[in-house]
């Protein structure tokens, strides 16, 4: 606050020197506090702000003042915020980028190491102290390492990206490093298709938009009650309904199919996935019955039967009569094969007849067969679980061409895979205390298909009424 020295009552006032006087230079540096705090409370240096509330304090408190003697002042003070506006504070240090390497077939964390220009020193040291640093020993093409350097240049931090999900960043620490997973969690939304069955499910699902594994999973799911290889006729039909994933706006992958219908020759099986009272997901029909059966109805989707069971068949290439006890699946080389229900792999091996093969035990009576594999991907004495792969389809052993032969024995019988499954246990059924829960749970797909069913209806409708071409 500026203070002004009054004039004694009867005294003569003494002239002052040419200027400013003694209390305009205080007034001044009163003047310059208040510019500060102004500056400090308008952060923008608004000279303007800066000056209204300079002269607000002058009109205030220097009414006494004449206006030859104010405006020198707020002059200066105008000077003082102006040169207060021109001083920039030092911007800070620019953080360090990452840099992002891209794991190629090939690559090895020690190989990514060096490219980004660490040595093996690092990478001992964040393997062995992060809490999840084995994990970085698994790294596969496609994802990413991306290194963050200290000021004098050493290693600060690792970013593992396994996917658009999920990632784990390692950061430097006193002693090693630790580490911190990040998930991230996809926006679902709904989506549906509509196929009719020109010559295979594959061909009819790619026309419709759907990826290959949505249609495979879908082929699974039903696989319990339609054999894709013998089943399907022209004009058979699938609505289904599905999850899509979008990350930042965009679609990222497919999701889990929600409900799926198939009508096969007039005859319709529905499937809705429905997670019970336990927190198990399956899948069930209408009235709860679970579309996992025992045993699949095929062991390899899409394909075609190039022999069937037949006892007294001449065999292709010893030219001798000799039992064909199962079913040849002609399919490309490479094609997934699947364990036909849950079980323990007894055999896994290779012989000059059989090529690679894999030999399943299901509980005490069952027994499936799997030939000519191109390549094995379980080992003797393992778990499977069904549909799970086991191998791929190939033409090792006495084989004329890629194909599988499969060969399904009942207490050590061979019977044929393509009618045994009428005599199987029945698939179970949700019990009845469930099923209000589940009823009200898969009433929507419900309602979603039958629409979807309508409209397929419709839209094979002539605006006159008549029924169009199949």
């Amino acid at each position: 606050m500026i203070t002004h020295k009054k004039t004694p009552r009867g005294a003569t006032p003494i002239a002052e020197r040419q200027g400013i006087s003694h209390h305009h230079i205080l007034a001044v540096a009163g003047l310059s506090a208040l510019v500060a705090i102004a500056a400090i409370i308008t952060p923008s240096g608004d000279v303007n702000a800066t000056r209204s509330v300079s002269e607000a304090v002058l009109v205030e408190e220097n009414d006494t003042l004449p206006s030859t003697e104010v405006a020198p002042i707020i002059e200066a003070a105008q000077a003082v915020a102006t040169v207060d506006d021109l001083t920039e504070e030092p911007s800070p240090p620019a953080s360090q980028p990452w840099e992002e390497f891209i794991v190629r077939s090939g690559d090895n964390l020690s190989l990514l190491f060096k490219r980004a220009g660490f040595g093996t020193a690092d990478v001992y040291q964040i393997v062995h102290t992060a809490p999840q640093g084995r994990d970085l020993e698994r790294i596969y093409p496609g994802q990413s390492l991306a290194f963050l350097r200290d000021e004098s240049g050493g290693l600060a931090a690792v970013r593992h990206t396994i996917n658009g999900l999920q990632s784990v960043v390692y950061r430097r620490m006193d002693g090693g490093f630790s580490s911190e997973r990040a998930i991230r969690e996809p926006e679902q939304r709904l989506s549906w298709a509509t196929v009719e069955i020109e010559s295979s499910l594959f061909l009819a699902g790619r026309e419709a938009g759907l990826s290959s594994n949505l249609i495979m999973e879908a082929a699974i799911i039903l696989g319990g009650v339609i054999d894709f290889v013998m089943d399907p006729r022209k004009g058979d039909t699938m609505e289904i309904l599905y999850e899509e994933l979008y990350l930042d706006g965009e679609k990222y992958e497919d999701g889990k199919v929600v409900a799926a219908s198939y009508t096969n020759r007039g005859e319709r099986f529905d499937a809705y996935r429905y997670i019970d009272s336990k927190g198990m997901t399956s899948y069930y029909n209408e009235d709860g019955v679970s579309m996992r059966k025992a045993f699949l109805m095929a062991p390899v989707d899409f394909t075609r039967i190039s022999s069937g069971f037949n006892p007294r068949r001449r065999h292709p290439i010893y030219k001798t009569v000799r039992p064909h006890n199962g079913t040849d699946y002609a399919a490309p080389r490479g094609t997934p094969v699947f364990s036909a229900g849950d079980g323990r792999v007894v055999e896994a091996g290779y012989s000059r007849a059989n090529g690679n093969y894999v030999f399943i035990q299901h509980g005490d009576r069952y027994v499936t067969k799997y030939l000519h594999l191109n390549k094995r991907k379980v080992k003797s004495g393992q778990r499977v679980v069904q549909s799970q792969v086991i191998g791929t389809v190939g033409s090792t052993g006495a084989a004329t061409g890629p194909h599988l032969h499969y060969e399904f024995l009942v207490g050590g019988v061979h019977r044929n895979p393509r009618t045994i499954h009428k005599s199987l246990p029945k698939a179970k059924s949700l019990p009845q205390e469930e099923m209000p829960r589940f009823r009200v749970a898969i009433a929507d797909a419900s309602t979603q298909l039958a629409q979807l069913r309508e409209e397929r209806r419709l839209a094979s409708v002539t605006p006159s009424g008549d029924i169009g071409a199949p």
